[in-house]
């Protein structure tokens, strides 16, 4: 008999499976009833994406983009999370902090993509700044709140007991941050490609963002979703290997701590 956990997760794959199919059903009624001017067949988005791979362009540009994304989210990211923390511990830093990032974090991309343009001129380091300086305010803000939800009775007993500062971070600070980072982490990935793609794309900097300037330039819309599905694809694979074992450890987190409360 299989397990209640085997069982959800198979759950949950036939649900993904047929949510995926029933997008591929709309795309191919889509193309078949406005045209491939409009919105290219399956079939002729699935040759692009073969053409772009055997072609040695999708690889390149996929990793250009990659390093994009994840390079500003982990810059931007590590400055707003430390700063979110630190401001939760300490009043004035996040009373000074919040208003800043909040401004940040309501500023257009497209606006960030213009500055880094006339700052750094077209190329990479555009799209790298504009990822970093969308991220961080996520960053913040979750990391803020999170430490700012903590226990303050449990605080105040490990300052009594005179716990270490690395204990009391790891036992009292991180667990109350896990609710709220691990959403905001996935928020700022997706946010980071696609900003990062935008950049590209503005700046004519190599990567997606490029494939999709020349595939717009040639008029063809077949290139245009092939990179569009491969960029979403390369998102879903960097999701499923830098978020999925987090998720997993906030399960097993939540799973202990129920086991010990019936017990």
């Amino acid at each position: 008999m299989a397990r209640p956990g085997v069982r959800g997760a198979a759950a949950r794959a036939a649900w993904t499976a047929a949510g995926l199919g029933l997008l591929g059903l709309a795309w191919q009624w889509g193309a078949t009833a406005f045209g491939p001017f409009v919105l290219p067949s399956l079939r002729d988005t699935g040759q692009a994406i073969v053409h772009l791979v055997v072609s040695g362009v999708a690889g390149p540009a996929l990793l250009a983009t990659l390093v994009h994304a994840l390079g500003g989210c982990l810059a931007g990211g590590a400055v707003g999370l430390a700063l979110g923390i630190a401001g939760g511990l300490v009043l004035p830093v996040g009373a000074m902090s919040r208003p800043v990032f909040t401004a940040l974090l309501g500023t257009p991309p497209i606006a960030w993509v213009v500055l880094a343009l006339l700052w750094f001129g077209p190329g990479g380091t555009a799209a790298g700044f504009t990822v970093a300086i969308t991220a961080a305010p996520i960053l913040f803000l979750a990391a803020l709140e999170g430490v700012g939800s903590r226990d303050p009775a449990l605080t105040e007993m490990a300052l009594l007991y005179r716990a270490p500062p690395l204990q009391r971070l790891t036992d009292l600070v991180l667990p109350a941050l896990a609710d709220f980072l691990l959403p905001a982490l996935a928020t700022a990935l997706a946010f980071s490609f696609k900003v990062a793609v935008m950049a590209e794309v503005l700046s004519g900097a190599d990567g997606v963002g490029g494939g999709l300037a020349t595939a717009r330039s040639h008029f063809d819309l077949a290139a245009t979703m092939a990179w569009i599905v491969l960029a979403v694809v390369v998102l879903l694979v960097a999701d499923a290997l830098l978020l999925a074992p987090l998720r997993g450890w906030r399960a097993s987190r939540e799973g202990r701590v129920g086991a010990r409360a019936e017990a």
